[in-house]
């Protein structure tokens, strides 16, 4: 098959077009290079079978003839990272929503399967832990920015199904939690690769409040996994699904493992949420996925532990280092 792989050229996204590539497929990896990065494609680009394009998924236009040349849809194309959900609260609304809307249209117009990857941010303040797909969901006020993305992730995902309830398109929503590894960037606040690398440059390690609250990360060849098994399972059409790692730690405890990993130099110090991002931002105290469903449809087990993430992700920092 050919498959249409939006935000090809990002961390999660260039592994994905890895992982079909070996699986013998075709895939157009269709990037506006804005978050993600041609470093990690460039190992694809003299691959049969691979073609990147540079452009937005919110352009009408390219996006019907992508959508029109290939079988079936990957989308991952997004706003990433709290850091720019901050700092750029508009564009992550208009690249979230817009891009979205401009995919499913074509994929509508053309009866194309599509998997949506969403994420853990839509449970918002939630307690009930672990989250499960079918959970109310717990969103602060619209006047905190941090919200934002959750609730323009909730928008995709209500517009994706409600293109499988109108007229049976062949949707699957993916909501993911902390996916980690190799070729991800501590850029837009992303804890273990920021961590990783102060950790390696005997930097003080920064932890965002005040360390408690707890993350599960999952790796990324794992996740990569599940999105393949996904997209064309009858089971999992009209449907949303969990994907993660269920194994819990909190960020102090992430902080230790990884300065232990590092050689032991750096400090570890804590930074008020206020100072390190905005006034009055919230955060979340437990993240924790239920993966019963996944696991209940196709078997889904993540194999690759937290020791397995940090490993891989140091030993692309010191291959970095020695280059």
């Amino acid at each position: 098959m050919r498959y249409l792989v939006t935000g090809g050229a990002g961390f999660i996204g260039s592994h994905l077009c890895e992982r079909l590539l070996d699986d013998g497929h075709e895939v157009l990896a269709l990037d506006d290079l804005s978050t993600g990065r041609f470093s990690n494609v460039a190992p694809l680009e003299g691959r049969p079978g691979f073609e990147l394009r540079v452009a937005s998924v919110t352009d009408p236009g390219v996006v019907e003839r992508c959508v029109l040349e290939c079988s079936a849809v990957f989308h991952l194309a997004s706003a990433v990272g709290v850091r720019l959900v901050v700092d750029e609260p508009v564009k992550t609304i208009e690249t979230i929503v817009n891009g979205t809307d401009t995919i499913l249209r074509c994929c509508a117009r053309y009866r194309r399967p599509m998997l949506l990857t969403s994420t853990s941010e839509v449970y918002g303040k939630s307690d009930r832990i672990p989250f499960r797909e079918d959970d109310d969901v717990v969103l602060g006020p619209t006047t905190t920015r941090r919200w934002a993305y959750a609730g323009a992730k909730m928008l995709d995902e209500f517009l994706a199904l409600a293109h499988w309830h109108e007229a049976r398109l062949p949707v699957v929503v993916a909501r993911l939690f902390n996916t980690v590894g190799p070729r991800q960037t501590g850029r837009y606040g992303m804890v273990v690769p920021r961590f990783v690398r102060q950790g390696m440059a005997g930097e003080p390690i920064t932890v965002y409040g005040d360390g408690t609250q707890t993350r599960c990360f999952a790796h990324v060849l794992d996740v990569v996994d599940a999105l393949v098994r996904l997209i064309h399972h009858p089971g999992a059409r009209g449907e949303v699904f969990n994907v993660g790692n269920g194994e819990e730690v909190s960020i102090m405890q992430l902080a230790e493992r990884v300065r232990a990993l590092t050689g032991g130099r750096s400090d570890i110090r804590t930074i008020p949420y206020d100072e390190a991002y905005t006034s009055g931002f919230e955060d979340m105290v437990r993240r924790v996925p239920c993966l019963d469903k996944i696991r209940r449809l196709i078997g889904y087990e993540p194999t690759r532990g937290l020791g397995r993430i940090l490993s891989d992700v140091l030993a692309e920092g010191e291959g970095a280092s020695a280059g």
